[in-house]
């Protein structure tokens, strides 16, 4: 099969890169493992959008750049950053006339003008207003439609083999369909490849990333992040990052007697402990309070490295959605709409009347009337326990944390039974880490060449992120993955 360009995975950045290369008059094609495209993430971060504008919001495009180095400690390439500053907002721009094409507004979750928060947040996440179940299938659809319409073609159920390469250019791929048979893709242009990183290879994470597997007991990835992507750029000579990070989230509820880590991981009996990223009290295996509970998702994570079991305890009481909504918090994990509105991934509602009495029954989280009920059901020191909340409680009537610093508006106390308590691990959403592109999403080869005719974005792609994910700029890793999927479509259909 010939064609111009070639798209290798039709999630969240191949979507955008078919979408944007059909429209610009390029001869196409997707192609995809499973039967269907695999959804459109949602919160995606961008800066300049029309959406911004219209709520006031500016984010100043060098200070952004600094801010996100400093989270990934400079392992970054910033001349990536600049390519996304100069052309999420108008992605965004434009997914949003998509969706308002089927009905569906997009809406910019800005931060709190008035958030005293000691942690810098920025306002850059986007996202559809809430249709339900499945809604990355049906923004999915609404991309296959429109890309149709322009000219695409996609072929699913086909799973890429290998990459192949003459002369010294990647020329498409061999690909295997439904049926077992073997198809020659022929990409004069370009081969993009966006099939999602490497999260749901075990044996990839064991080897690059053992230390995260330490401190992950569940995994949100996408079902398309095998490592087949990354793996085949490196067998035609691309580089991958020297550096290996994941982003993971503060969301495994374990029952007390599972252990943190990789046996957890592989069983999957760890369960979606949305609001563990809210800042309540945390305390390690000995009862004791050991850090400053506001901040990103990840930081109780690597704290956890160092802390008995590599996780920690979640400790909050009956009033806990007055103090989410107290919190404010940034992104994702907030649950009270915005002050514009725009609405939250998760309400509150939904986990006080189905996700916490759930949990309760089946072990996750544990309810008591006492602390001293509490902490024996936890399998916690009962006096150290009893100690720590006290302190907690006397905190948040002085108004100010002397132990840590968390701030005035993120305090709460622990005085309404009944109580509950929940053994918290990490959970893995994808990896970090890719292939070495450049600011042309050019692959570049283990001599810091650009390898003609392979692109690389999304999960698949290295050179932006490291250490940790910075989500309290919301939809980073999305945002990214759209624009830059955007980009390169957009370019290949100009390109002689």
């Amino acid at each position: 099969v010939t064609t111009d360009i070639l798209v290798i995975g039709c999630g969240t950045g191949g979507m955008f890169a078919v979408c944007a290369a059909a429209e610009n008059g390029g001869k196409v094609i997707g192609i995809d493992r499973f039967p269907t495209g695999t959804g459109i993430r949602g919160d995606l971060g961008a800066i300049n959008s029309r959406y911004q504008k219209k709520e006031g919001t500016k984010i100043d495009k060098f200070e952004f750049t600094a801010w996100a180095t400093r989270y990934a400690g400079g392992h970054v390439k910033q001349e990536l950053y600049n390519v996304w500053a100069d052309n999420s907002g108008e992605t965004i721009d434009w997914f949003g006339d998509r969706l308002k094409e089927n009905g569906i507004e997009m809406m910019n979750e800005v931060g709190d003008k008035n958030d005293p928060a000691r942690y810098v947040g920025y306002a850059t996440g986007h996202s559809g207003q809430k249709v339900g179940a499945n809604e990355g299938q049906k923004f999915n659809s609404f991309l296959y439609k429109y890309a149709i319409s322009k000219g695409a073609r996609f072929d699913y159920s086909m799973k890429m083999v290998k990459l192949e390469k003459k002369d010294g250019r990647v020329t498409g791929c061999i690909a295997q369909n439904g049926d077992g048979k073997y198809v020659r893709y022929i990409a004069k242009k370009g081969t993009v490849v966006a099939t999602g990183g490497y999260a749901r290879n075990t044996k990839m994470m064991e080897a690059l990333q053992p230390w995260n597997l330490r401190v992950v007991s569940r995994t949100g990835a996408m079902p398309g992040a095998l490592g087949d992507g990354i793996k085949a750029c490196l067998w035609v000579g691309a580089k991958m990052d020297e550096t290996h990070s994941a982003m993971m989230f503060d969301r495994s509820a374990l029952r007390p007697e599972d252990k943190a880590g990789l046996e957890t991981l592989k069983k999957g009996t760890a369960k979606m402990f949305w609001m563990g990223s809210q800042p309540w009290l945390r305390v390690n295996a000995e009862g004791k309070r050991f850090m400053n509970e506001s901040g990103t998702y990840e930081n109780p994570l690597h704290a956890d490295e160092y802390q008995t079991g590599h996780c920690h305890y979640t400790i909050f009481d009956s009033n806990w959605p007055a103090y989410a909504k107290q919190f404010k918090m940034h992104g994702c994990s907030r649950l009270w709409p915005f002050e514009n509105g725009a609405e939250q991934n998760v309400t509150w509602e939904s986990i006080y009347n189905k996700a916490l009495p759930d949990m309760v029954k089946s072990g996750h989280v544990i309810k008591a009337d006492t602390i001293d009920e509490l902490a024996k059901k936890l399998g916690l020191p009962v006096e150290q326990v009893k100690k720590t909340v006290a302190r907690q409680n006397e905190l948040w009537a002085k108004g100010e944390d002397v132990d840590f610093g968390k701030e005035k508006h993120r305090l709460s106390p622990i005085n309404k039974p009944p109580y509950y308590g929940c053994k918290t691990s990490g959970r893995l959403l994808c990896t970090m880490d890719g292939i070495v592109i450049d600011e042309n999403m050019n692959a570049m080869d283990v001599d810091n060449k650009p390898i003609p005719g392979l692109y690389v974005i999304g999960n698949d792609s290295g050179s932006y992120f490291a250490n940790e994910y910075p989500n309290l700029a919301t939809g980073m890793a999305c945002g990214r993955t759209v624009t830059f999927g955007r980009v390169i479509g957009r370019a290949l259909a100009k390109k002689a």
